[in-house]
This record gives C-alpha cells, sequence and structure tokens, in this order.
C-alpha cells in the first residue's frame, strides 16, 4: 500500500516508521521551515526513531498526496482545519484519510472527523486511528492494542487489518463519535493526573478513572454516541498510557503546572479541556473534572482549591 503521513512530529515519524516495518511504500511530509521535518531531513532520525532510507522525506505536499492511496494526517488537532482545506484543493478522489490526532476543535467544539468532511474530504473516506501506545515502548517491540474507526464498517476492517502487526493489535471501532471523543477527552484526566502527581495526591487516580470515564460517558451519550465508548480502548483503555506513563505530555503538563515549571511540548488537553466544556455547558451535561480543569487553565485558580470544591460537592448516586 502507498501511504503518506503528513506530520513529522513524534506520533508522524512513528507512523511512517511504522508503515515502512509493514512494508508499506511511505512518503513523510512536513513544512520544509518545520524543525521536526529538518531533523529527520539532515539527519534521518529524531529522539524516537530511526528511518529507513527507503522512506521518502518531502516538503511538497503535492507530492504526498500524488504518492499516497492512504493518508494519514498527524498534526496539532487545532490546525486541522486549515491544513485540511489545503488538502481539498488538490485532487483527493477516492484516496483514504486517517486522523491520528486526539483532541476536539477549540472554536467549534466540533470532533476532528467533522472538521476533516466540513472542509472537503468525503465522509466516506474518512477514518481515524485511536487508543493506547507510547512510541517509547513500540520502538522497543512492546506491543499494544489500538482502533481503527470511520463511518463505514467496511473502511474500518479495511484500514485495521492492513495496519495490523504482531506490534499492534487493532479492533474494529463501531462507534466514531465514541472513538473520538473519548480519545480527546483522555488527555483531559491525563492533566488531572499530572496535578494529582504534583500534589502528592497520587491515590486519587482510582477515583479519577472511575469519576472521569463516567462523565465523558455522559457527555458521549448527549453527543449522540455510545456511553460504552469510554470504557474501551479509546479511553478507559488508554488510561495507563496516559494517567501514569512517564512518557504522557498531558499528564506532564499537569505536573509542570503545579509545580511552577515550564513545559513547551505538545499537550492537546489544554484546549480540550476548554472546548468540552463549553459543549458540556451548552448540553446540560454534568462534567465537574472536565470544568475544574478549565477553570484551572482559565482562570488559573489554584489546583487545591478545585480539588476542594469538587469534595464538597452534594453526595450523588454513584450511576446515574
Amino acid at each position: 500500500m502507498k501511504v503518506s503521513v503528513l506530520g513529522c512530529g513524534r506520533w508522524g515519524s512513528f507512523l511512517a516508521w511504522y508503515n515502512n516495518r509493514l512494508g508499506n511504500e511511505v512518503y513523510s511530509f512536513g513544512p520544509e521551515h518545520d524543525y521536526s521535518y529538518r531533523i529527520l531531513k539532515e539527519t534521518g532520525r529524531n529522539e524516537y526513531v530511526r528511518f529507513d532510507e527507503s522512506i521518502k522525506l518531502t516538503c511538497n505536499l503535492d507530492e504526498a498526496l500524488e504518492h499516497a492511496e492512504t493518508v494519514i494526517i498527524s498534526i496539532s488537532s487545532q490546525g486541522l482545519r486549515g491544513f485540511a482545506q489545503e488538502i481539498t484543493k488538490r485532487d483527493i478522489k477516492n484516496k483514504k484519510f486517517v486522523l491520528c490526532m486526539k483532541g476536539i476543535e477549540e472554536t467549534t467544539g466540533k470532533r476532528l472527523s467533522e472538521v476533516a468532511i466540513e472542509s472537503g474530504i468525503p465522509k466516506e473516506n474518512v477514518a481515524v486511528w485511536a487508543g493506547p501506545g507510547h512510541i517509547q515502548e513500540f520502538t522497543k517491540n512492546v506491543p499494544n492494542c489500538m482502533v481503527i474507526d470511520s463511518y463505514l464498517p467496511e473502511l474500518t476492517k479495511f484500514l485495521a487489518d492492513s495496519f495490523k502487526s504482531d506490534l499492534i493489535r487493532f479492533y474494529y471501532g463501531n462507534d466514531i463519535i465514541g472513538t473520538e471523543v473519548g480519545a480527546a477527552t483522555k488527555n483531559i484526566m491525563g492533566i488531572v493526573a499530572g496535578v494529582l502527581d504534583g500534589l502528592n495526591y497520587v491515590t486519587l487516580k482510582g477515583p479519577l478513572m472511575a469519576r472521569g470515564a463516567r462523565e465523558v460517558a455522559r457527555f458521549t451519550k448527549a453527543l449522540g454516541g455510545s456511553e460504552f465508548s469510554a470504557y474501551g480502548l479509546c479511553h478507559l483503555g488508554d488510561y495507563e498510557t496516559t494517567l501514569f506513563s512517564p512518557h504522557s505530555h498531558n499528564r506532564r503538563w499537569g505536573e509542570a503546572y503545579v509545580l511552577g515549571q515550564p513545559f513547551e511540548k505538545l499537550a492537546e488537553g489544554v484546549a480540550t479541556a476548554r472546548a468540552v466544556a463549553n459543549v458540556a455547558k451548552r448540553l446540560g451535561v454534568d462534567m465537574p473534572i472536565t470544568n475544574a480543569v478549565n477553570e484551572m487553565i482559565t482562570k488559573k485558580t489554584p489546583p487545591k482549591e478545585l480539588i476542594t470544591e469538587l469534595f464538597g460537592r452534594t453526595a450523588t448516586a454513584e450511576f446515574k
């Protein structure tokens, strides 16, 4: 299969490396001025992977799109709309698009597949790739399980079967709303986990896993998805790599915030918390953890104060 991976960052570089490992013909695209692209172009490697010589690096978007049967997009979720609009200026007929970012568009509250479709990519050609896994583990041959989901079961099955290997076991997703929402919101919970680490409240991670998944289930249901998706690989199944792993950017962002330390790498949960809090308010969905993260980010409310407020809420039934 001819694959082009658009985006040369941490996950994008892994996806190019992984597809090359599968035996696919791989192009890796990045803007010429982008540091992630330049370091790969100059050295053939970054801190995560070493590219085989058969991977074609290019800063020419036309070349990357012309090559591909399947296009994998791995960029910042908040940059997808503008990038997708550039893509759809080209001939993309019959090309499959796989979104490998986890987020909700902050300005609109839209899921990323919705953003891609609104930008002109045909709905029947859009899929998402979600679930747990860190590059640092995959490149040590530590396997994991992931999900492919889309609007068409036949596309889901084709892509999952095409991407499977001894390193990643894929499941067929059957709820693209829940898959996307779960994948995006687990990053919010990752920020909370980092806050708990910074405060030395680590034993609260268990309740965070239970109550976090519950509020995400309510949110998913309100959007028209299945609340059970919150308990699958896209969300609860991704908690170990998000809430506990030293590699998790969102967990590290939350910990650094509490400790007053800088953290320069991308933490998608920051924008996602703002987006989800706004949508939840509009829909009337109770999401106390997400709202607390949003308040911490937007109003700079001290995390300890927010935890005290959460514990002071009126008692309620565990499942409602």
